[in-house]
């Protein structure tokens, strides 16, 4: 069983990835490989001076994979809750057991419809719905959280990015009982 599989390897999806995997927890991150970031070009994130898309998301995976995440390339057809936890459906790969999961799935909120998620009107232009959720990340079915544009924040890459760190770290706090801090300091010589 995974303490955590997210869908979708966005910017969203594979910053969560990232910290949860770095946070010890046994991670699984599925993806489509349909992101609209596979488009994008930015000039816009802190740090980075220009980088492609596929190359921010390129980077997020094996960023995520370093720290021990497990990636899966497929499509999620479902998640339904168990007495266990969670059961991840996908087209091919078959279906794999969570105790929480992330819907991080971009602008398209189909797969969070066929769960039984709550949405409601989206705010950002061209965004026509997304999944409701509380401040943290919750979703109406327990141990489903949602991040990035699916759950309502700006589309922007580096805006996701955080809201799927901000989302795991919930996710984090949740399975350790206590509030997860993950900060680096630098090795002196």
């Amino acid at each position: 069983m995974f303490d955590i599989v997210i869908i979708g390897a966005g910017p969203a999806g594979g910053s969560a990835a990232i910290f949860a995997a770095k946070a010890g927890k046994k991670t699984l991150l599925i993806d489509n490989d349909k992101s609209m970031t596979k488009r994008a070009w930015m000039e816009n994130h802190y740090g980075i001076m220009e980088i492609s898309g596929p190359d921010l998301i390129e980077t997020g995976k094996k960023q995520a994979a370093k720290f021990g995440a497990e990636l899966v390339e497929d499509q999620v057809t479902n998640v339904t809750k168990t007495e266990q936890g969670l059961v991840v459906e996908t087209a091919e790969k078959g279906s794999f057991e969570a105790k929480h999961v992330i819907l991080a799935t971009g602008a398209v909120t189909a797969l969070a419809e066929t769960i039984g998620l709550k949405t409601k009107d989206g705010t950002e232009p061209r965004i026509k719905t997304i999944v409701d959720v509380d401040a943290q990340g919750k979703t109406n079915i327990d141990g489903i959280w949602a991040a990035g544009t699916c759950a309502g924040v700006s589309v922007h890459t580096i805006i996701t990015s955080g809201d799927g760190a901000k989302v795991a770290i919930n996710v984090i706090s949740e399975l350790n009982g206590e509030r997860y801090v993950d900060h680096d300091v630098l090795k002196t010589n």
